[in-house]
């Protein structure tokens, strides 16, 4: 991972449309900056969150997705995806931020981030792929099939970030759960659960929500 690094910093402002689903709004369309911008404990400066409930905590701060991922994804729909079209905040090359660990630290220009739970695919999701020209059928199911979604990270220590900036991997801690487990567990595994919230920096909100679910 010596190249693992920052290809784009994305920050989206809000749109209407029916597609927005119970909010009326969204931020998931994301536009790439040269700027540097400030990483704070609940997201990058300049990036609206509209919806608070699923997408405004502290664990959900940053959102990454792989610039492999994404060409992958290109492939399978026939088109260019641009940096930012998953909605993420941060577009990465050289990473398999799937492999990456519940609880891994990276250091990200100056700020300290910390691996803390995984996105799931929802309905303002699958509208956007459809106003962004993409066939939406079966869009959630087909996300979660290929079960590399991408982390959110948690601010552990604020900063600033811009494109070009390396990832480094500072801490990853004693177990095997991954953004891939993770994912799994969540959506279609869940004997996995156990496993997961067995983790220490697992994410409060998942762990409240789903420990109920958990095989006995």
């Amino acid at each position: 991972m010596e190249n693992a690094r920052v290809l784009s910093v994305n920050l989206g402002r809000p749109e209407t449309g029916e597609w927005t689903g119970r909010v009326g709004s969204s931020g998931i369309r994301k536009t790439a900056t040269p700027d540097p911008v400030a990483v704070r404990r609940d997201g990058l400066v300049g990036d609206s969150v509209c919806d608070r409930r699923d997408h405004g905590s502290p664990d959900n701060a940053v959102y990454v997705f792989a610039r492999e991922d994404l060409d992958r994804w290109s492939d399978e729909l026939g088109a260019a995806l641009p940096d930012g079209q998953f909605g993420e905040n941060l577009t990465t090359r050289g990473i398999d931020v799937n492999e990456a660990l519940v609880g891994e630290r990276w250091r990200v220009g100056t700020a300290l981030l910390e691996v803390a739970k995984v996105r799931t695919a929802c309905r303002v999701f699958a509208g956007f792929m459809e106003l962004s020209g993409h066939d939406p059928t079966g869009w959630i199911k087909r996300f979660t099939r290929d079960g590399r979604p991408g982390p959110y990270l948690r601010v552990l220590e604020e900063g600033v970030v811009q494109a070009g900036d390396p990832i480094v991997v500072e801490h990853r801690p004693d177990h095997d759960v991954t953004v891939a487990v993770l994912f799994r567990a969540l959506t279609t595994e869940r004997d996995l659960l156990p496993r997961v919230l067995a983790v220490p920096a697992l994410s409060e909100t998942v762990r409240s929500r789903y420990a109920a679910r958990a095989p006995r």
